[in-house]
């Protein structure tokens, strides 16, 4: 009895481990067989839906993907040279691609997409297919972009001659106005009493310019216009980034270039103002010698104004080679190609330019001739009128202006007359030669001499002309006159009045000017003396002819 009891414990045991273990294997399968079901979302291109995609991608999502998807059939439609044959189902390794001419894959349907809806792949890509090519036919047939793009292009057309034509008559209204007013607004353009530009001159230039920047706009109008007629047809829509580019790209490069440079630009602005207020307070003392009231000793007044020249050339030269490494493109090899290309052509074209400049330089601080002096340089005498830094120019009694290089006037002797006539109370003294013969008494010579050197006009009565016997030739003596002026700028006029004189005041004094002497005997021995100054009873000697027996 007992064993009984305790076979049907055992028994009971064993009956109730089987029904917990068989309960919990059903637990098992049935939480096995029941999925959790994925929320499929709408391919909808065209309002319907077409298909549902329920399964990601990596890391792209269901919902993301049927949105891919969708803009992707979308393309299609906007596509006017769309082909049905172009549109084909092309099997992969991992998945079977919707591909639109070979490149576009317009969706991918993979083992989890057949998993999803309970069917094959192959299924699920065939309907989507069709689905697919069904509605962008549909969609084509019934409602083509085509035309509504024409019309697009049409109007944009319309619209852009509309605003050529409106902007061609505004400039041409522009330079109509400018022409009836040309009294008011073309008056000359005149810049140092030089008449830069006549008022014809200056209306051609501007209804010119008015012409140029008319081109231009219309130019941008029509070029900006470019990128929305290509946008219009997707076919050209690829030109539009390409034009986009021609212009946005070189204002970009120039925009940065430009801000980049910025800093520099900075720097080059310090850099000029601390040369250009230093020049200024040089200046200011070189203005001051130049006016005397500042005063150093060895040092000109007429010496300020080249000094300072000289001074601002170094000035700049030495800004320059600061500047230059902070200027754009100042390291490229361009840059330093034509640096190098111009400093030749300047060293081989430039070295009788320098050496007129130093020794414009050089004459500057020799002080032979200032402006307004009367000099000779060589056989060349006139008043200086204008010294540069390559020429000096003078300016003869005949009123020709002779340009003599400065390389010539340092090799040459120059004689300045008008040195001595402002600082000396004597002034220039100039003289002339009269040769006379044995015959006449000297000081009968020195007295008509003096005679005419006083009623010569422009010569200073004090001190007195004076006489020099300066030889003693074979038949005759010469006398030097020697007289005073101050006006060595009119020495022809000087000479030949004295000149004059001195035949008036010979022939007064009954003395003949015989030089350098006859060699032959004149018919009756006729005086040369004009009969005006000759007695009214007077006779021409005979020859008296003496016989020797």
């Amino acid at each position: 009895m007992k064993k009984k009891f305790i076979c049907f414990l055992v028994f009971l045991v064993v009956l109730l481990s089987s029904s917990l273990f068989a309960q919990k294997e059903n637990l098992k399968t049935s939480q096995i067989a029941v999925k959790p079901k994925l929320k499929g979302y709408p391919v909808s291109p065209f309002k319907d839906t077409l298909f549902y995609v329920y399964n990601k991608v990596g890391s792209f999502s269901a919902e993301n993907r049927a949105k891919a998807i969708t803009a992707k059939i979308h393309s299609l439609y906007e596509d006017d040279l769309f082909k049905v044959d172009s549109l084909k189902i092309i099997p992969s390794d991992i998945s079977q691609d919707i591909v639109y001419k070979g490149d576009l894959i317009l969706m991918s349907i993979l083992d989890a997409d057949a998993k999803s809806e309970n069917k094959t792949v192959s299924d699920i890509a065939k309907r989507n297919f069709n689905a697919i090519k069904k509605a962008v036919v549909y969609q084509n047939e019934n409602y083509s972009l085509l035309p509504k793009r024409l019309g697009y292009t049409a109007l944009l057309i319309l619209i852009l001659t509309i605003v050529l034509l409106l902007a061609s008559k505004v400039f041409n209204f522009i330079k109509s106005y400018f022409s009836k007013r040309r009294e008011k607004y073309f008056k000359g353009f005149t810049y140092n009493n030089i008449n830069v530009l006549t008022p014809d001159r200056q209306e051609f230039v501007a209804l010119r310019t008015i012409g140029i920047i008319k081109i231009i706009s219309l130019f941008i109008l029509a070029y900006l216009a470019l990128p929305l007629l290509f946008n219009i047809f997707p076919a050209t829509q690829a030109y539009t980034t390409t034009i986009l580019k021609w212009t946005l790209t070189p204002i970009k490069a120039a925009v940065m270039g430009f801000v980049d440079f910025l800093p520099n630009l900075f720097t080059i602005i310090v850099i000029i103002l601390i040369f250009r207020y230093t020049l200024k307070m040089i200046k200011f003392f070189v203005d001051e010698i130049n006016k005397e009231n500042i005063k150093v000793d060895g040092f000109y007044s007429d010496w300020a104004k080249p000094t300072f020249n000289i001074i601002r050339l170094l000035a700049y030269a030495f800004m320059l080679v600061i500047i230059f490494p902070y200027l754009p493109g100042s390291d490229s090899d361009i840059f330093k190609g034509v640096s190098v290309f111009v400093g030749i052509l300047f060293s081989l074209g430039s070295s009788n330019a320098i050496a007129n400049m130093v020794a414009g330089l050089v004459i500057t601080y020799m002080r032979p001739f200032k402006i307004g002096d009367f000099i000779k340089i060589g056989d060349v005498s006139g008043e200086v009128i204008e010294k540069t830094a390559l020429v000096t120019r003078i300016r003869t009694p005949k009123f020709e202006d002779i340009t003599i290089p400065n390389a010539t006037v340092l090799s040459s002797t120059s004689t300045n007359f008008s040195s001595n006539t402002k600082n000396s109370t004597d002034g220039l003294l100039i003289h002339t030669t009269v040769t006379i013969g044995y015959d006449v008494p000297w000081k009968d010579i020195h007295k008509a001499l003096i005679k005419a050197a006083l009623k010569t006009d422009l010569i200073e009565k004090t001190p007195i002309p004076f006489v020099l016997q300066t030889s003693l030739d074979d038949f005759y003596v010469s006398y030097q006159i020697n007289v005073y002026t101050k006006e060595p700028t009119r020495q022809p006029r000087i000479y030949s009045s004295l000149h004059q004189n001195i035949q008036d005041s010979f022939n007064e004094a009954g003395i003949e000017i015989m030089s350098p002497h006859y060699n032959a005997l004149r018919d009756g021995n006729t005086t040369t003396i004009p009969a005006d100054y000759l007695n009214k009873d007077y006779e021409s000697p005979s020859f008296n002819v003496a016989n020797k027996s």
